[in-house]
């Protein structure tokens, strides 16, 4: 098992939600945390906070930029010389359908989300190997990265989806490329289903050459309106962060949130080996 205390973690999309109680859980453990996002004033909150352990670096970080997270990556090992777990955890989903969603859009949202763990895999995992100690990366992806057509088409949100599987994919081909180099060096896969986060309140992260979904503005307005209402729903930020932990010390791959979320794989892979055409919600 992996001893957590003394050493560092490292979570980008910090600022908020999981990110944010992966932190506090984290630093609960003895860990020293740093914490990155792009969003500061969200990061000032983050040391400011009271139910803080201890107290937490923070560091501004664009996790789309490589320059920024190999900046990152610097600062942490050379304030603390080690990183025993690393958190690809940033993530921004704006809703549209696939034809609407512009090339900047697209370009941000692959930027930060899997870019994201592309920069932080690229920059991190040589230096941790480095240093020959005991390791474990967690990505965040989605059950949007597992299954896109069946529960996710009503949402629009194909460019969120595509950039979670491709984690997945990075997720799964990391996993096998550390335990074939002997590395000591583990690896999750967070899934989460609905968590009351603002992933969706992306107003706030939206570069300025950006522009809105192209949705007609009732139809946004009631879809946006309904996901909401989901993710109130949804596993605290909390809660999410206690099974992330559970799965570091166990050493385990996936990380679901919701008893449901075997069950919504199994139906997709039926369809991939039935050989059966994507259902589509309200056409069957």
């Amino acid at each position: 098992m992996l001893s957590l205390a003394g050493r560092t973690a490292v979570i980008t999309g910090a600022a908020s939600g999981i990110g944010r109680a992966m932190a506090r859980r984290f630093a609960a453990q003895g860990m020293s945390v740093v914490a990155a996002d792009v969003d500061a004033a969200g990061l000032e909150e983050l040391a400011a906070d009271p139910d803080l352990p201890s107290p937490v670096r923070v560091v501004r970080t664009d996790v789309s930029d490589p320059s920024s997270v190999e900046a990152l990556a610097d600062v942490v090992f050379g304030e603390f010389g080690d990183v025993g777990v690393l958190c690809n955890n940033a993530g921004v989903g704006p809703m549209g359908t696939i034809w609407d969603v512009d090339v900047a859009e697209w370009e941000w949202v692959l930027g930060v989300n899997l870019w994201g763990v592309i920069n932080g895999v690229r920059s991190f995992i040589p230096r941790m190997l480095e240093t020959g100690r005991e390791g474990h990366v967690v990505n965040t992806a989605s059950m949007a990265g597992l299954i896109a057509g069946r529960e996710l088409t009503r949402w629009r949100l194909g460019a969120y989806a595509a950039s979670k599987h491709a984690v997945v994919a990075i997720s799964h081909t990391l996993y096998a490329e550390l335990r074939t180099a002997g590395a000591p060096i583990g690896v999750s896969l967070v899934c989460p289903a609905a968590v009351q986060t603002r992933i969706w309140d992306v107003e706030r992260l939206r570069p300025r050459s950006g522009s809105e979904p192209k949705l007609p503005t009732e139809d946004g307005e009631r879809l946006q309106a309904q996901l909401r209402r989901g993710l109130e729903v949804g596993n605290t930020p909390g809660e999410v962060a206690g099974l992330v932990l559970e799965a570091v010390l166990d050493d385990r791959f996936y990380v679901f949130t919701s008893p449901g979320s075997p069950g919504q794989v199994e139906r997709h892979i039926g369809d991939l080996v039935g050989l059966r055409n994507p259902p589509v919600p309200g056409l069957g």
